[in-house]
């Protein structure tokens, strides 16, 4: 989707010459992240420190209130969007737009406020490790990209660029378990998505310092219902009786593995199967009880699976077969496969590579090296998959680097967070340029 066919055109001319903005400036700015790196540190402990569970509405608030601060301090246009309708805390969204520059190009920067960690886990707070890492529950997934953001637009303003920017900061309080219906949750990021020329999102990536995300898969549910004949289990297999909703169910999961196992870069997984005479879900969407008898063939028989596919157009493909698989039933069987609203792909495309060329001469003009594209198959799911397609580019994985993200063992490596927050304000620069 093309806001301003002119920008991208402008863009990749950009990208094929390397034009380098001003040096002294670029310096400058260098200059002013490290001076505050030690405040940078500081707000990323406070952050950790208050936990901020997806489902702890109160600490994820009180973390999306702790960065409105600052982006008030900034001069944005703050607000918080209550989370109600779609049963989780909110989100923190922080505009700023040029009047001097209103046709410069509109970035949109991704963040999210929540972690994975409940209110009564006992991962709560940081740890400081040997050879600059520190331990803490999101740390680099990802309050240490929220803290980058934050840091490379304040020394953007502090140089007097940021009254050239279009910026637009969406920091989600539902990334790690998203709120239902996905319409409601997911709006405040394709709105930005739509106002936006251009994406970047500070999520760690596959948390290497030298690679960066232009495609993810996204990730879709599904759910396999099948029906069988219940009669006495010496009748199965007969013209009267068929063969039960077990065997079915293997049917078709087992031509899904044949069928859809060599397509590249497609995963798919039942997760949970229950068959016998009836079956009843118990408690959450995770937990069902079976009855069934080995002399019965079996009447239920219940799948539930996801699949993570690397473009909307093989998502589609994939959905088709798994269908015309499902409609092949065997005798006195029927099946039904209904696929949940999921994270869309982030396809794959070359104004994406010719961004992440971009970052890539940033980071080599500071001295870091290359940057190369993360394998979408080590690339989960993300808030920046909602943007992608009403965007015109869009990269991911921006953020702090570290390693054991989503586990006990989160730990961030700190020598990334200057690197990357002189590489996130510098690259935001040339955009503006």
């Amino acid at each position: 989707m093309l806001h301003r066919p002119c920008l991208l055109l402008v863009l990749f001319s950009f990208f094929s010459t390397f034009v380098i903005a001003d040096q002294d400036v670029e310096r400058q700015i260098a200059q002013h992240l490290d001076a505050q790196l030690d405040e940078s540190t500081v707000l990323l402990k406070q952050l950790v420190n208050i936990n901020s569970g997806t489902m702890n509405f109160a600490g994820v608030k009180q973390v999306g209130m702790l960065l409105k601060h600052q982006y008030d301090a900034l001069g944005f246009t703050t607000q918080w969007l209550d989370g109600a309708e779609f049963d989780r805390a909110g989100h923190l969204v922080a505009t700023h737009e040029s009047i001097s520059h209103p046709n410069a190009a509109k970035i949109l920067l991704i963040g999210h406020l929540d972690t994975v960690f409940a209110k009564d886990d006992d991962f709560q707070t940081i740890t400081e490790l040997a050879n600059n890492r520190i331990a803490g529950p999101g740390i680099t997934d990802m309050k240490g990209g929220d803290v980058i953001m934050l840091a490379a637009l304040q020394a953007l303003q502090k140089q007097g660029l940021l009254q050239q920017l279009n910026i637009k900061v969406v920091m989600t309080g539902d990334e790690e378990s998203s709120g239902r219906p996905l319409s409601l949750s997911k709006q405040a990021i394709i709105d930005a998505a739509i106002w936006a020329d251009i994406a970047l999102g500070f999520e760690d990536g596959d948390s290497n310092i030298a690679t960066a995300v232009t495609s993810r898969r996204g990730s879709v549910n599904w759910t396999l219902t099948v029906k069988g004949k219940p009669a006495h289990s010496s009748q199965i297999f007969t013209d009267e009786n068929g063969d039960g909703a077990i065997f079915e169910a293997a049917r078709i999961l087992n031509e899904f593995r044949v069928q859809l196992r060599h397509e590249k870069l497609l995963t798919f997984n039942p997760g949970l199967i229950a068959g016998g005479t009836r079956v009843t879900q118990q408690g959450d969407k995770s937990n069902y009880g079976v009855f069934g008898k080995t002399n019965v063939i079996a009447k239920d028989t219940l799948v539930k699976g996801g699949i993570r596919a690397v473009s909307p157009e093989q998502l589609e493909q994939a959905k088709a077969m798994m269908q015309t698989i499902v409609s092949q039933n065997l005798r006195h069987t029927s099946a039904i496969l209904e696929f949940q609203p999921g994270y869309p792909p982030m396809a794959q495309t070359p104004a994406n590579l010719n961004l992440l060329a971009l970052y890539s001469r940033v980071s080599e003009d500071l001295g870091y090296g290359i940057i190369t594209a993360v394998d979408p198959r080590n690339a989960g799911a993300a808030d920046i998959s909602f943007a992608a397609s009403h965007v015109d580019m869009s990269l991911d994985g921006l953020g702090l680097m570290g390693s054991g993200g989503h586990t006990k063992d989160e730990v961030a490596d700190m020598s990334s967070l200057a690197k990357n927050m002189k590489k996130a304000a510098i690259l935001i620069y040339r955009l503006s340029q």
